[in-house]
């Protein structure tokens, strides 16, 4: 029985004779906001990206409404850590892109791409192109181009990890304010704990390597979320717990590190 718009069965990912991701299952329901955490090399990443059909599992099956991934799709949208913008196009034309791709009149596009510009603070952008613009306002433009193709899902890979700290906690609350308006469906990844509880309705803790979902929790803190919340007694607890859940898991994979033959 399917449940949810995805559904991880079973999925392992071997690197040669090594397991990175073991049997792993996950359910994520419409609307879902997901954050994952977990030690470096668990396999988050590898998780996200064969979701988005750019890595294939060794084992078990992934189900977006209820048809099996066999690729990278415009039904979902997905945004790195590193800007991956094309340099030698606008803002309004990176935005753009997929629209076209996708054969939409001009019109159309420039309609939908000045929306989501504006959504994201860029209005007046758009004839900029990306070396032009800060570090937040690429990471801008490229959730505006991955909105602008209406995906079912939203997969993030660490986005705000190479900002500073006060632009990170801007795009954190201009992200969830989006998703509180578009309601799109989002697994995020994330070092981050405080991140993870602020912007997730669930959160994933990943086992260190070989990776596997050990805690999956819900976020009991209502919508819409003022930066505030982080000093309330819920958001506290949570981070509480989820912080001892992850620095035993970064203990276990620093402890399998140094039992490698030839690390001291």
């Amino acid at each position: 029985m399917v449940n949810g718009i995805l559904n991880v069965r079973g999925v392992e990912r071997r690197f040669d004779k090594t397991l990175a991701l073991q049997a792993t299952d996950l359910d994520v329901a419409e609307n879902d906001f997901i954050t994952i955490l977990g030690p470096s090399g668990c396999g988050k990443s590898t998780l996200l990206r064969i979701v988005a059909g750019l890595d294939h599992q060794t084992a078990g099956e992934v189900l977006l409404d209820g048809k099996r991934i066999e690729g990278p799709g415009a039904d979902r949208g997905m945004v790195f850590q590193s800007y991956t913008l094309f340099p030698w196009l606008t803002v309004l034309d990176n935005v753009c892109f997929g629209l076209a791709e996708r054969g939409l009149p001009r019109a159309q596009q420039l309609d939908i791409a000045h929306g989501f510009l504006a959504k994201v603070g860029l209005k007046g952008f758009d004839k900029h192109y990306p070396k032009q613009l800060s570090g937040g306002m690429q990471q801008r433009t490229a959730i505006a181009r991955a909105l602008a193709n209406d995906p079912r899902m939203l997969l993030m890979d660490e986005p705000f990890g190479a900002l500073d700290h006060q632009t990170r906690e801007l795009m954190q609350e201009l992200l969830l304010g989006i998703w509180e308006e578009q309601k799109k469906t989002v697994l995020f990844v994330t070092h981050d704990i405080d991140e993870a509880v602020f912007m997730g309705s669930r959160v994933v803790v990943m086992s260190a390597r070989p990776g596997r979902i050990k805690l999956d929790r819900v976020v009991p803190l209502a919508h819409p979320r003022h930066y505030s919340v982080k000093t309330s007694v819920e958001f506290m607890e949570l981070k509480a717990e989820l912080t001892e859940q992850v620095r035993v898991e970064v203990r276990a994979a620093q402890a399998a590190q140094q039992a490698l033959p030839g690390v001291t």
